[in-house]
């Protein structure tokens, strides 16, 4: 046992040491040993980004499953949480793309080879760096098991699934209307697309018939589209346009001849001019509708966006200059109509922000609805649990109307589609094999791989099992899958959540995980969204290792001026103007017990920096705690079970010692992280510390005595518990201090290996809790009454304590010593039955039915005293006029909640109350001078 604390806790002095030694001694890693019968726990992480850096919701996500890994390993699992990166597809080829655009190059002059070494290259310079900045957290994955989905094994596993699904037709190859990203040129999925709400306008512009007679007007917040245009709809019950059956319009910049169609589905005859035109390549609405009319389908853009050379004279441009340009020769050749403002939604690529296009391509697709509806069975069974339950509404609805998923990305970095097109017959190979030497079908050799890659949420969703070494009958598949949780954003439900849902009951026959527990989003101090844009970003590593706001801001909103900069970074924060010139080193546990202490299950979680430091003085108590029960604890031994306990303050700890442990395994085991840490926070300073540690002064006095000896184990006991139970939220304090504690004979290497109490930790004692809240509250009126009189700290005041109630001044004798040591009172207490004398000058008090009398005179001057009580008579009364007053008024009474009214008549006696308490106060004063 070492005693040797410093007086205040430095986190970077401990966090870098102990990481060091978890890892060197193989304390996170999962076992494969046959003979190994431990129930397992498995967690996948969700693998971020390999492109990434850590950021508010990496923290939350590492800090949510860390407790949940240490915990389960503490409660004697053998844990896997599977840790791992994504190769990101699009997010790491525009990162290399930009990289060589500044050297003056271009992926297309590097040809594809070159291009996948150069990306390669830059994921080895790069490599992990957001794997070790968890590992700044405290993330204890097994990163012996740790994967890429890009390693050739799951890359194998990817090819394996592609094969398998197309072979019984749930992957298929169709031409589509789909969502194009027109800077990174590539298709999205219909769930990478995020649609914002913005001011637009709607452009009207009229269409001349084709025999002269007149013309028909449509309107489009899309001008340039019309390039596209394949049929001008009406409603077929528009009296307005019944002449126009069956007619055509004149296109005016290219020589086409549009049709008039009917079409009741899509037109709206109360909507703008009711007249719509279709497009068919470049609109959802508009492509079902030239499916039921067969209508052609023109496309007037290019892979970057630009007109192409169906667009005439605007081929070339830029869309967003094509739409200028075209709005212009229309108000030129007299056909512009006006403009109105128009409420309208645009279409943003999730991965980029840049305005998505629907385009007409030809894709590969999965068919989801035979995968979707095993996955929905498994949670209406119960198989798989939800949590929140709310989020199954969600899934039930999303998964009931699953579209077909577009699996193709027009990019190079990523698994390439494997299958192979014959340029002979036209017949498209799909295998597993890397290199087939001929068509399956003519057997012609002039073949050649697809261009395609696949979506990265397609390897992602095999994450479960691909880890595990599927598709080969592994011991860890056997053992590890099904995953006992998923622990994930809500966010991300459906992008990854449902996919691992389908994939794993498809490949493995059962769903990948028993419970999903979906976490919140953390937004700024005032509930927005983090987004440079805003400037309100916050780096965890600047409130693990500290920075100056100028720093912090410089991240936040980059390029900006400092003190705009500061402005928006404050209003978001308004806690950190209290904070002085920026972050202190908080040190990653005081950021994890406060993200802990939200509710995991809120939608919305508002970071308060003024809570990280407040949980950085919790830390310190846990330091300063601990070091004040060093002193005391030589010679001190912990066994297995409690130590016997005669003294009613031991008796009480270790009974709510009990209490904590089994709420704790409540919180964790229900998904209430915040239930869980509050309470250990609550036990920990609140009872442990301002009561138990408070109440061991005056035993160990003398520490040879009985009584000190059993406090000293006590102590000892209930402090080794309590960091136990402390360890899964704030892992390198309470391993740092419980190393220097009395501990069991032939402790674990690691206090993460050290198993987590429960209610058997003690014994739990009603009588103990019930005789300590009654001195407790005794010892709670008199302090108040200094307080309220400003009896000076240091003063010993005189106390007389007055019960009818034999077994109550029983009670109190025997904790006299404690009760004048905590209300520091002028030698014990005088205990006797209500009819014994009131000291002169004492204010009393009632608490657990027991007077309480703190006598004052020579610690306040009668005529201060006088003074301060009439200025609280007069607002006392000042405030019961207002209240009558308004009780009064029949407008209130009559028409006001009842509850309202029956809270009002409370106040109002509460305050009549607090007038009579005063007014005795104010006799009592008298007798002070």
């Amino acid at each position: 046992m070492s005693t040797d604390l410093a007086k205040a806790y430095e986190p970077k002095d401990v966090e870098t040491r102990w990481y060091t030694y978890w890892t060197e001694n193989n304390v996170f890693a999962a076992s494969d040993a046959p003979d190994d019968t431990r129930p397992t726990y498995v967690l996948p992480m969700p693998p971020p980004n390999v492109t990434g850096s850590l950021h508010m919701g990496h923290a939350l996500f590492c800090t949510i499953e860390d407790i949940l890994s240490r915990y389960h390993r503490m409660t004697g699992h053998n844990t896997l949480w599977q840790p791992g990166t994504d190769h990101a597809g699009i997010a790491t080829q525009l990162v290399v793309e930009r990289l060589l655009q500044r050297e003056g190059t271009s992926r297309h002059d590097l040809g594809r080879e070159k291009f996948i070494e150069r990306v390669w290259q830059w994921r080895v310079q790069a490599g992990d760096r957001i794997l070790e900045q968890q590992r700044v957290l405290g993330v204890s994955a097994d990163w012996s098991r740790s994967k890429f989905t890009m390693d050739p094994d799951l890359s194998r596993a990817v090819s394996e699934a592609f094969v398998r699904l197309h072979r019984e037709g749930l992957i298929y190859r169709d031409t589509r209307l789909i969502y194009w990203d027109c800077e990174a040129r590539t298709v999205l999925s219909n769930l990478e697309v995020e649609n914002e709400p913005a001011n637009g306008e709607l452009f009207e512009f009229a269409y001349p018939l084709e025999d002269g007679t007149g013309e028909i007007v449509v309107a489009t917040t899309r001008p340039e589209t019309m390039l596209g245009d394949t049929a001008v709809a009406i409603h077929p019950d528009d009296e307005r346009y019944k002449a126009l059956h069956g007619k055509r319009v004149r296109h005016p910049f290219v020589d086409r001849l549009i049709p008039i169609i009917t079409d009741a589905e899509l037109v709206d005859p109360k909507f703008g001019t009711g007249a719509v035109k279709v497009t068919p390549a470049h609109d959802f609405n508009d492509f079902a509708t030239g499916k039921r009319h067969k209508l052609e389908e023109i496309s007037i853009l290019n892979p970057d966006g630009t007109i192409n050379a169906i667009g005439g004279d605007f081929a070339g441009m830029d869309r967003f200059a094509a739409r200028k340009a075209v709005k212009k020769a229309l108000d030129e050749k007299g056909l512009a109509r006006g403009t109105k403002p128009h409420q309208l939604v645009l279409p943003r690529s999730e991965r980029n922000n840049s305005i998505v296009e629907p385009m007409i391509s030809t894709q590969w697709f999965v068919r989801t609805a035979p995968l979707a509806e095993p996955a929905l069975a498994a949670v209406r069974e119960g198989k798989t649990r939800i949590i929140p339950e709310e989020w199954s509404k969600t899934y039930e609805h999303w998964m009931s109307n699953i579209l077909d998923w577009c699996i193709s990305r027009q990019l190079w970095w990523g698994h390439r589609i494997p299958a192979f097109h014959c340029s002979g017959c036209a017949h498209i190979t799909v295998t597993t094999d890397e290199s087939p030497k001929a068509c399956e079908t003519c057997g012609s050799t002039d073949i050649h791989q697809d261009e395609d890659v696949l979506d990265t949420w397609f390897s992602s969703a095999l994450w479960p099992f691909s880890t595990l070494g599927w598709p080969n009958d592994t011991l860890a598949l056997k053992r590890f899958y099904p995953a006992s949780d998923l622990e994930t954003g809500y966010d991300i439900l459906f992008f990854w959540v449902a996919r691992m849902m389908m994939m794993g009951i498809h490949f493995m026959g059962e769903p990948p995980f028993k419970r999903i527990l979906l976490h919140g989003l953390v937004v700024d101090e005032t509930g927005e969204k983090m987004s440079k844009v805003k400037g309100n970003v916050i780096d965890p590593l600047d409130l693990i290792h500290g920075a100056t706001f100028e720093q912090v801001v410089e991240k936040a909103l980059p390029g900006a001026p400092l003190q705009e900069a500061l402005k928006k970074f404050k209003k978001a924060y308004p806690s950190t103007a209290q904070m002085g010139e920026g972050f202190a080193a908080y040190g990653a546990d005081a950021l994890r017990f406060t993200l802990a202490t939200y509710s995991p299950q809120a939608k919305r979680i508002p970071l308060s920096p003024k809570k990280i430091e407040g949980n950085r003085n919790f830390c310190n108590k846990i330091w300063n705690a601990t070091r004040f029960a060093l002193t005391y604890l030589e010679g001190a031994r912990v066994g297995a079970t409690a130590p016997p306990a005669t003294l009613l303050a031991n008796r009480w700890i270790l009974s709510r010692l009990s209490a904590v442990a089994a709420a704790s395994r409540t919180g964790i085991d229900d998904f209430r992280l915040d239930d869980a840490s509050l309470g250990l926070y609550h036990f920990f300073w609140g009872e442990l510390c301002d009561w138990f540690l408070e109440l061991t002064k005056p035993v160990f006095a003398d520490r040879t005595s009985a009584a000190a000896i059993e406090t000293r184990d006590v102590l000892a006991y209930t402090l080794e518990a309590a960091l136990r139970l402390l360890h899964p939220f704030v892992p390198f304090i309470t391993e740092e201090l419980w190393h220097r504690l009395p501990r069991p004979e032939s402790p674990p290497l690691s206090l993460g290996l050290a198993h987590f109490p429960d209610d058997t930790v003690a014994p739990r004692d009603a009588a103990a809790e019930r005789d300590m809240a009654v001195v407790q509250a005794i010892i709670g009126a008199a302090r108040s009454v200094r307080s309220e009189h400003e009896v000076h700290p240091g003063a010993e005041v005189p106390l007389t304590l007055r019960t009818d109630d034999a077994e109550l001044r029983a009670l109190l004798t025997s904790q006299s010593v404690a009760i004048r040591t905590l209300v520091k009172s002028a030698g014990d207490p005088t205990i006797g039955p209500r009819e014994a004398e009131r000291p002169r000058g004492a204010v009393m008090s009632v608490a657990a039915g027991v007077e309480v009398l703190v006598a004052l005179v020579g610690l306040v001057e009668g005529h201060k005293e006088a003074a301060r009580i009439e200025r609280e008579i007069k607002k006392a009364e000042k405030d019961i006029a207002a209240l009558e007053k308004k009780l009064a008024l029949p407008s209130f009474a009559d028409k006001a909640p009842p509850e309202v009214v029956a809270e009002s008549h409370a106040q109002l006696t509460a305050l009549r109350d607090k007038r009579a308490g005063l007014e005795h106060a104010r006799k009592i004063a008298a007798e002070l001078d």
